[in-house]
């Protein structure tokens, strides 16, 4: 997998959101998925639809 450059910030603001969607990354699911680095395995993330 390539590595995608991540911005590191503390606040992100964002017009038009739709919605948005909070779960735990895990490495296998039966949804749809996020591709992100393995050393985010465990942690929070936030999909936020535009």
């Amino acid at each position: 997998m390539k590595k995608v450059p991540m911005n590191v910030t503390n606040i992100l603001e964002i017009e038009g959101i739709q919605g948005f969607f909070v779960k735990s990354v895990a490495r296998f699911r039966t949804d749809a998925k996020v591709e992100c680095p393995k050393e985010f395995m465990g942690r929070t993330e936030f999909l936020v639809v535009v």
